[in-house]
């Protein structure tokens, strides 16, 4: 059962802000040496440092105003709040767009991306856009149904692009954004323009079966990449989940524990040369702490891991439908950031989607639309425009 969506504006209330900065200010630090080199963990001096701007300089209302323009809503579907940015063109030709985000991100992780998408160029494709936040996410609260992994979030996109009046649709996404695009070009192929995505997952296939070999000599950056990666990953995997309810409790009740849980994310999956700021303004580092925080949704949305992960492992539950050839049978395309922390062969994507473009980017990280918003702009209209 889907709601007509209602109009929303964001409005935390003013004590809700005046208490995330009281506990920013009275935070009880642990403590740190010899982890200069983030060894351990987020560093406290650099955390202590941006708490202090956070708690003291940080204009959470200037921020919750940039957000208000964009036009936003909340529907219900089958029983679930989900929240979205909807901006039109106004162009007939225009190619309605749905646009998935990840953990920790957040909708505003493509906030540099909607209008110059919506607008369009004058020989170039412009998109209706469409910006849900991922079941249990910020404005997409509260989640009160488990269960709620890509499949099932692919089946509310379709109902949520049906109810604004698109029966057919392009897709595109990074981090769990990917996998629900992949699921989209999979489970849904008959709604599905094109997909994009910047993260290769693909349904019904287990990357840890997959051997250094099928990676192609001018592919073996990406293995390097990955086991470079694979120590920022496993933690926040395991906890999450494994019991991210646990977790939920501290950082439910310490803005500087929800911070630092994200932004070490931010710092190790990013192309920063160490230094996140490198990446990201401290605004949009405190924004979206901040997001996550004050919605007290850190908990909710951490529950994806453990309904989609088997047991501590990365192997994702995540069955094929059909024993097609083709696992993705629409056009697919693949941004390859230099600093992405996973990858598949090209020759595995090519075998299991109707690869239509695989294209290495010059710059970025796991967060490609919030680190090279540029990029992607032209990563997209490249690839949606060939199909037209």
């Amino acid at each position: 059962m889907v709601s007509a969506p209602l109009p929303f504006e964001i409005a935390i209330a003013p004590e809700r802000v005046d208490d995330m900065r009281r506990r920013i200010e009275g935070a009880s630090w642990p403590g740190d040496f010899g982890n200069d080199d983030w060894r351990y963990g987020v560093n406290q001096d650099w955390l202590s440092d941006m708490a202090r701007y956070w708690a003291r300089d940080f204009d959470w209302e200037a921020q919750q105003a940039k957000m208000n323009r964009l036009p936003q809503f909340i529907a219900d579907i089958d029983g679930i709040s989900i929240h979205f940015v909807h901006l039109k063109s106004g162009r007939p030709d225009a190619i309605p767009l749905i646009l998935t985000h990840g953990w920790p991100w957040t909708f505003w992780d493509w906030h540099a991306l909607i209008e110059p998408l919506v607008t369009g160029e004058r020989d170039g494709p412009a998109f209706d856009v469409v910006v849900p936040s991922l079941p249990g996410v910020c404005f997409s609260a509260p989640l009160a149904t488990t269960g709620i992994g890509l499949r099932r979030i692919g089946q509310l996109w379709v109902k949520l692009m049906a109810m604004l009046g698109y029966d057919r649709f392009a897709a595109a996404g990074g981090d769990w954004g990917a996998g629900v695009t992949a699921e989209l070009g999979h489970a849904h192929a008959e709604h599905i323009i094109a997909a994009h995505v910047s993260l290769m997952m693909l349904p019904g296939l287990n990357p840890a079966t997959i051997g250094p070999d099928a990676f192609a000599e001018d592919e073996q950056w990406m293995l390097a990449r990955a086991f470079e990666a694979l120590p920022t990953i496993t933690s926040h995997v395991a906890v999450q989940s494994a019991d991210p309810q646990t977790l939920a409790y501290a950082l439910a009740d310490s803005p500087i524990g929800t911070a630092a849980w994200l932004w070490e994310r931010r710092r190790n999956w990013s192309d920063c040369d160490g230094d996140v700021l490198n990446a990201y303004s401290r605004d949009f580092l405190c924004t979206t702490a901040s997001l996550y925080w004050l919605t007290n949704t850190i908990g909710s949305s951490m529950r994806i891991y453990a309904e989609q992960f088997k047991g501590f492992g990365l192997e994702i539950d995540w069955p094929v439908l059909n024993d097609a050839a083709k696992t993705i049978p629409v056009p697919f395309g693949v941004a390859i950031a230099p600093r992405e922390v996973a990858f598949l062969p090209r020759a595995i994507v090519a075998e299991k989607t109707d690869l239509r473009r695989w294209q290495r980017v010059p710059a970025g990280g796991h967060f490609l639309p919030a680190e090279q918003p540029g990029i992607v702009l032209e990563e997209y209209r490249a690839f949606f425009s060939s199909l037209s």
